[in-house]
């Protein structure tokens, strides 16, 4: 599976815009988002899905969620809402 590129990155251009306005969240690279120094979020696109790994609190590995679902999206939210406690 790819990393998302502009066209699919824009598909969830919406949930990018919510993730930027998270602290401490920075936004590396478009679609790629680190939580002060390690890797928290990136995403991938696969036909018409896009995913995304993310890195839950705590935990060494990510954890993959498709992301062009609404439910996708809350709980990546959610996660990351909590990750910048």
């Amino acid at each position: 599976m790819k990393h998302a590129g502009p066209e699919a990155l824009g598909r969830v251009a919406g949930l990018l815009e919510s993730l930027r306005a998270l602290q401490p969240l920075k936004e590396q690279r478009p679609g790629v988002f680190y939580l002060r120094s390690r890797a928290f979020v990136h995403f991938h696109e696969d036909s018409l899905d896009v995913y995304a790994d993310v890195r839950p609190v705590g935990e060494a590995d990510f954890s993959r969620l498709k992301v062009t679902s609404a439910t996708g999206q809350r709980q990546l939210l959610r996660m990351a809402r909590e990750a910048c406690r």
